[in-house]
C-alpha cells in the first residue's frame, strides 16, 4: 500500500526564548516491509540540521536555534509503500525455551533490549504475566499471540488516563492507558521471560481494510491521532517480528515504523530543550492519507 504521511510538531512559547535544540527522529527505515519513496522537512524559523544514526539504529535530524523566537515548528512529509510481513514460521514453531537458547548466542548484539529502564522495570506484575503466557514448553508464536491479546483484553484503551510520567507500576493497577502503555507493559512482560524486545514509534492508518465480502465486517483499528505505538520481538533467525497489543494483531500494512528504542523516550520522534523564562506548549498533528495499492 501507499501513504502519505505529514507529521507536525509546533511549539509556542508564552514568553521569546534565547536558544532551542531539537532532535527528529522521523526518517522510517527501508525494511522488508517497508520502503520511503519520498520525504521532505521543514523547519520554522528556517534552520540548517546535521544528520547523525543514533545507538538505536535511528536516523536523527539535530537542529538548533540560537536567536530569540517565540514558535518552532517542525513539518515533515513523506510517501512511504508498506507490504505485509512474512513472518518467520519456522522460528516461531519453536518452544519458548528453545527461543531463547539461540537467541542467547547472540545477546552481546541485543543485550540493552533484555535489560530494565526506568520507564519499563521487570519483574513484579510482570513475572506472573511471563510464567503464564511464555512458559518454557509453549511454542513462541502461541505464547506471543496470547500475551498480545490478554493484554488487549484486560486493559482498557482510555486517552487521558496517562500521560508521559504515569509509573508502569500505576497502569499495571489502573488497566488503563495508551497505545505506548501497552506496548511497555509487554515489554516488561517479555524481558522478564528473557526475550529480547525493542519499543516502536509510528504510524497507523485505523480507517479497516476494505472487506473482500459485502457481508463481513472489518474492525477499525484503534491509534492515536498523533503517533502509534508496538512492540517488536527478536526470534530465532535475529529477525524482528512486530505486534501491536492495542489492537490485538500481528503488524500488516496498515503500520509505519519510524523509530526504535528500549522505550518509549529513546523512540521519541521530536524532543528536545529550550533556554528562557516564560512556559511551552507543543502540539502534534499528524495526517496518514493512503494513496493506493501500488
Amino acid at each position: 500500500m501507499l501513504f502519505e504521511i505529514q507529521h507536525t510538531t509546533d511549539y509556542r512559547y508564552s514568553q521569546p526564548v534565547i536558544e532551542a535544540y531539537l532532535e527528529a527522529r522521523l526518517t522510517p527505515p527501508d525494511t522488508s516491509s517497508q520502503s520511503v519513496v519520498s520525504r521532505t522537512m521543514k523547519v520554522t524559523p528556517d534552520l540548517a540540521t546535521s544528520q547523525y544514526v543514533d545507538p538505536f539504529g535511528n536516523a536523527v535530524d539535530f537542529f538548533s536555534m540560537t536567536l530569540r523566537h517565540e514558535r518552532l515548528a517542525v513539518h515533515n512529509r513523506m510517501v512511504v509503500r508498506t507490504r505485509v510481513p512474512e513472518l518467520p514460521e519456522d522460528a516461531l514453531s519453536l518452544p519458548v525455551a528453545e527461543a531463547r537458547q539461540v537467541i542467547s548466542s547472540m545477546l552481546i548484539d541485543y543485550f540493552d533490549y533484555l535489560q530494565p529502564t526506568a520507564v519499563v522495570p521487570i519483574g513484579g506484575a510482570a513475572s506472573d504475566w511471563a510464567r503464564r503466557h511464555l512458559p518454557p514448553g509453549r511454542p513462541l508464536r502461541e505464547a506471543l499471540e496470547s500475551l498480545n491479546g490478554t493484554l488487549h483484553r484486560k486493559f482498557q484503551y482510555k486517552p487521558g488516563s496517562t500521560d508521559n510520567n504515569t509509573p508502569l507500576r500505576t497502569v499495571w493497577r489502573q488497566k488503563r492507558g495508551v497505545c505506548q502503555d501497552y506496548a511497555h507493559v509487554m515489554l516488561s512482560v517479555l524481558r522478564t521471560a528473557g526475550l529480547p524486545a525493542r519499543y516502536v514509534c509510528g504510524y497507523i492508518e485505523t480507517e479497516p481494510l476494505p472487506s473482500r465480502h459485502q457481508t463481513e465486517k472489518r474492525r477499525r483499528l484503534v491509534g492515536s491521532i498523533a503517533t502509534h505505538a508496538w512492540v517488536e520481538v527478536l526470534v530465532p533467525g535475529m529477525t524482528w517480528v512486530a505486534l501491536d497489543p492495542t489492537n490485538d494483531r500481528w503488524c500488516g500494512d496498515q503500520h509505519v515504523a519510524v523509530s526504535f528504542g528500549r522505550d518509549s523516550k529513546d523512540a521519541a520522534p521530536v524532543r528536545g530543550t529550550f533556554k528562557g523564562s516564560g512556559s511551552q506548549t507543543m502540539k502534534v498533528r499528524v495526517h496518514m492519507k493512503r494513496m493506493g495499492k501500488s
